[in-house]
């Protein structure tokens, strides 16, 4: 294959190869920039492939330029227009630069007052004998402090003040329960009361809801002193 031949066949490949996103906005800000006119969204789409880009992928182009403010959109009546002039391209890219130089000058700003904080906070903590000393004993304390938390974990269930807490909790829940079963008697009563003739019924009731003979309130057996639990 000659020379010729190769440079045909890279030609025929660039042309099959689709413009980037960025490619085609430059190609439709052409279009705005030679004209220096005034255009609907359906001319844009005809002018569009005259420079290669399609005419389905002009709207989101457009719509890219737009959101970037380097092309302005307007409704007019009921027709939208699109513009852009070089002149409103420069003053975005100026104010573009601006933006940016002021973000420099503050990183700039926060950069030396870091260092400036950095060089405060290493006075007094140069390497020493002396710190190196203490470090090693603050080092050497968190270690024992973690490993006393360690053994004091295991002592967890027999700890007076969360046996204590478990007890107030067990009172707490007797006395629920005991205030139910006095709503039940209370409940039976009254419909023995209002309804002597259903006795039988009910009876057969309570015995399929779990009231048998034996139900009463709940007693606890005498509860544990806190002394022995400590010991």
């Amino acid at each position: 294959m000659n020379c010729n031949s190769v440079y045909a066949l890279c030609l025929v490949q660039s042309k099959k190869r689709g413009l980037s996103l960025e490619e085609k906005r430059e190609k439709m800000l052409q279009i705005f920039y030679e004209s220096q006119d005034f255009f609907l969204l359906k001319e844009l789409e005809k002018m569009g492939p005259r420079k290669g880009v399609i005419s389905q992928s002009v709207k989101d182009v457009v719509q890219s330029l737009v959101d970037d403010d380097l092309v302005s959109k307007d409704k007019i009546g009921t027709s939208v227009y699109f513009w852009s002039l070089p002149s409103c391209a420069g003053n975005q890219l100026r104010n573009v630069y601006r933006k940016l130089d002021s973000d420099l000058q503050n990183s700039k700003n926060r950069h030396a007052q870091l260092v400036e904080q950095c060089q405060e906070l290493r006075k007094g903590r140069e390497e020493s004998g002396e710190r190196a000393e203490a470090v090693a004993d603050l080092k050497a304390v968190e270690q024992q402090h973690n490993e006393l938390k360690v053994e004091l974990e295991k002592y967890r269930d027999n700890d007076p003040a969360a046996f204590e807490a478990m007890r107030e909790a067990i009172a707490v829940a007797q006395a629920s329960a005991n205030r139910w079963t006095d709503n039940i008697f209370t409940l039976r009563q009254w419909c023995s009361n209002n309804f002597p003739q259903a006795k039988e019924q009910l009876e057969n009731l309570y015995k399929e809801v779990g009231l048998t003979d034996d139900f009463d309130y709940l007693e606890l057996a005498a509860p544990v002193p806190i002394k022995a639990v400590a010991e």
